[in-house]
């Protein structure tokens, strides 16, 4: 599973919980987009966050 590069945000487990209170294993999965990216040595490919995206805290390429 892909993490963003700029929080460490990843997937997040917990459990489905039913009606009658079973619990199932669940995973949540973070809104990671695989995007070109601005750094010091150029543009480079990096999985990040959508919510870095729209925050700002990336720029582009």
């Amino acid at each position: 599973m892909a993490k963003c590069a700029i929080c460490e945000k990843g997937a997040h487990f917990g459990n489905n919980v039913s009606h009658s209170h079973r619990k199932t294993p669940k995973m949540w999965k973070s809104n990671v987009k695989s995007v070109r990216v601005k750094t010091e040595g150029g543009a480079k490919r990096m999985y990040v966050c959508t919510s870095c995206l729209k925050s700002g805290r990336v720029e582009r390429a």
